[in-house]
């Protein structure tokens, strides 16, 4: 079915009338010693993208995005682009895996299967691909019919990359070439054990050498990087490694194209250069990023939307015609003035592709059958009721903080008892057991503070009152409370030192001052894993099943004066 205002051109105006005259500037490529396009001839193209699809095979409860609402989107354009004798390149900025239990038990199989549906040309390594070991991500790739890019992945003391780092297409006779690249924080993100024997080099000595190695030996008319770095408006990035902004500033100017970013998973919708709109509201006009010649597009994440960019190609020049991010069945509420609400699209409804949905049906029974099979053992009960967890520490909490401790190498656990939602009783443990202790898909998080500041961390996290769900649990600390005064703090069994740094751990909530806690995600130290708090929890029982309760006892470690 045909939606036109899906596909309507938006005037240069409304999406890039942001943009200074020089911003929409042509960029010059270096044309090949023989082009293979004709002088005055103008060549019609297209690049479609995605990012951070983390398990989104499958449309969610109210029926948003999944892959075969998107295959009727991009086969719809695939149509009206041909009709137009143009061509069209459909790339993911990576993140491929982890955030849906029906695909992360199948290993993200039905996600690759549709995304060969859809047609899609290449995608980035991002650092989620790492959630696995090696051999299954081979296994991805070999039920991917489209390359995984990433040209600053080695194994370890060798010039050799675990992927290829480009992939040349023909649009047309427009020659472009698109290289990947992954984050170089992925070796902190994903499992020591599945980065075995692997690094991740620095990004922008590998795009400059990627980009002279193309350049003598293809001869290309555009480079796109496909990239899995997060787009920082400004260049702006905490501690995190370089984002794609960065990387186009510190390149030559109009050296590389187009980036199809992902990883900080945001629409890249500019207000005016060098800052976002942070609340983009679906259906909207959006300019993308300009650094340095370079355009820069993102499209927030879960396939929340298809990026589309048609260019021109004349003479060697390179002409961003139209941008748009295209809603894939995104809803809204709207008040029904009665103290009711109901939902609207904030376009218009995508009706899925029937043959896909039904070849990733069969995926999505399997994928919940697969939950209820065993993960681990339980001996005893783990206590997670709001009666108990709300009030005082227990064997659930110390159960928790052991897992993410042991995900992040922390030396101190906290999170809150609102956080814990049921109890695990004796038997056999599955994922959806654990799924329903942890419901929320929050991410393991940790931080480095000085014992000074962790006095003063504490201080706010013990203030919260008995019966909220903010009361405080603690893993590796002792200390005595009198009043709102902490004395008496150990960590593991020593006294704290005021001048030691310690790595704590928590969830990503209560780092971004979730329940009142201190905001803790603006740290230069602070690293999200990305693992979702079930998945640590699901490993930690597949480690040391069979888990006894009683081993998770906590101590008085906090005593009141």
């Amino acid at each position: 079915m045909h939606h036109p205002q899906f596909y309507k051109k938006l005037s240069l105006i409304a999406v890039l009338g942001l943009f200074s005259v020089n911003a929409l500037a042509d960029v010059t490529n270096k044309q090949s010693t023989d082009p293979t396009w004709q002088k005055d001839e103008s060549y019609r193209f297209t690049i479609l993208h995605t990012n951070d699809h983390h398990g989104r095979f499958w449309q969610n409860d109210i029926g948003e995005y999944g892959l075969a609402a998107q295959k009727t989107v991009v086969d719809e354009i695939r149509k009206e682009v041909a009709a137009k004798g143009g061509k069209l390149l459909l790339l993911s900025g990576g993140d491929i895996n982890t955030g849906v239990p029906e695909s992360d038990v199948l290993q993200a199989k039905p996600d690759f299967i549709g995304m060969n549906e859809v047609g899609y040309d290449a995608m980035a390594v991002g650092n989620h691909e790492f959630d696995h070991p090696l051999r299954i991500i081979r296994e991805q790739q070999k039920w991917a019919k489209f390359p995984f890019l990433s040209a600053n992945t080695y194994f370890k003391n060798s010039d050799n990359r675990v992927f290829d780092a480009y992939k040349i297409f023909n649009l047309n006779g427009i020659k472009v070439a698109v290289f990947g690249l992954t984050t170089d924080d992925t070796i902190f993100l994903a499992s020591p054990k599945n980065t075995d024997g692997v690094e991740f080099r620095k990004t922008l000595p590998e795009a400059q050498k990627i980009i002279t190695e193309i350049k003598k030996t293809e001869h290309p008319d555009m480079i796109i990087a496909v990239t899995h770095m997060g787009h920082y408006e400004n260049g702006e990035h905490g501690s995190m490694a370089p984002g794609d902004v960065e990387l186009a500033r510190g390149l030559p100017n109009g050296e590389l194209d187009m980036i199809v970013g992902g990883h900080s998973q945001n629409p890249v919708c500019m207000a005016s250069p060098n800052k976002r709109i942070t609340d983009y509201v679906p259906g909207t006009p959006c300019a993308p990023d300009q650094q340095n010649g370079t355009w820069i597009v993102q499209a927030h994440e879960w396939g929340k939307y298809v990026g589309r960019a048609d260019f021109v190609f004349l003479n060697g020049k390179i002409t961003l015609q139209n941008y748009q991010l295209i809603p894939i069945n995104l809803k809204k509420e709207v008040d029904n003035g009665n103290g009711t609400k109901r939902l609207e699209y904030y376009t218009k409804e995508i009706q899925p592709h029937q043959n896909l949905l039904e070849t990733l049906r069969p995926y999505q029974e399997q994928g919940k059958q697969q939950l209820l099979t065993k993960t681990g053992e339980l001996i005893g009960r783990l206590e997670g009721d709001r009666s108990v967890v709300r009030y005082q520490q227990s064997n659930m909490g110390q159960l928790l903080l052991s897992a993410f401790i042991e995900k992040t190498n922390a030396d101190i656990g906290i999170m809150a008892g609102g956080m814990i939602r049921d109890s695990l009783i004796e038997g056999h443990i599955t994922y959806r057991d654990i799924l329903k202790v942890e419901p929320f898909g929050n991410t393991v998080v940790y931080f480095d503070l000085t014992g000074r500041e962790l006095m003063e961390y504490l201080k706010v996290a013990l203030s919260k009152k008995q019966g909220s769900g903010g009361y405080t649990h603690l893993k590796n600390i002792t200390l005595t409370k009198t009043g709102d005064a902490i004395s008496d703090v150990k960590i593991k069994n020593e006294p704290i030192d005021l001048q030691k740094s310690y790595r704590i751990t928590t969830l990503d909530f209560l780092a971004a001052g979730g329940d009142g806690y201190p905001i803790t995600n603006t740290l230069p130290t602070y690293v999200d894993t990305g693992y979702r708090d079930a998945d640590a929890i699901k490993q930690y029982f597949e480690e040391h099943s069979p888990i006894k309760a009683t081993d998770f006892e906590p101590s008085n470690f906090i005593l009141e004066k």
